[in-house]
């Protein structure tokens, strides 16, 4: 019986081989195995134990990234509220009239009307002003029948 026991322990030990008769070299390869077995096993729980170190810090590095995260799209959210109230503030005049139509009479859609022509929308916006960049020399126009060639 106890024989018996030694050829199951030897097959264990290494399969597919023939079973050792000597008991101590039996004996001696179950040591040596557990002691490799022991070894690896507290390698693996030193592995998992930085295993689960790395996973702690990663959660806490997730955390601040989160938290950072919020914090840049609550800035974001301001400086383009910000962005808006200073384009809305500085947005530039949106017609300049010119200095004689200015002193002109104001108007009036009815007058449009009754001349026949179209009245203006104010939803349209106005165009440019280009009087501005004309040099005051050619806003002068007293003089433009001399410059003028006669008309045939």
């Amino acid at each position: 019986m106890c024989y018996s026991r030694f050829n199951e322990l030897c097959a264990i030990l290494e399969p597919g081989k023939p079973p050792k008769a000597d008991k101590v070299a039996i004996l001696s390869d179950a040591a040596r195995l557990l002691s490799q077995l022991r070894a690896e096993a507290q390698k693996l729980k030193q592995s998992n134990e930085s295993l689960q170190d790395s996973i702690k810090s990663l959660k806490a590095e997730k955390s601040k990234l989160r938290d950072e995260k919020t914090r840049l799209k609550a800035e974001k959210e301001r400086l383009e509220q910000m962005l808006k109230g200073v384009s809305a503030a500085a947005a530039p005049a949106p017609f300049v009239p010119h200095p004689a139509a200015a002193a002109a009479p104001s108007f009036h859609p009815a007058a449009f009307v009754q001349a026949g022509k179209f009245v203006p929308y104010p939803t349209y916006p106005p165009p440019a002003a280009f009087w501005q960049w004309i040099p005051p020399t050619s806003l002068d126009t007293s003089k433009d029948p001399a410059h003028w060639p006669p008309v045939a």
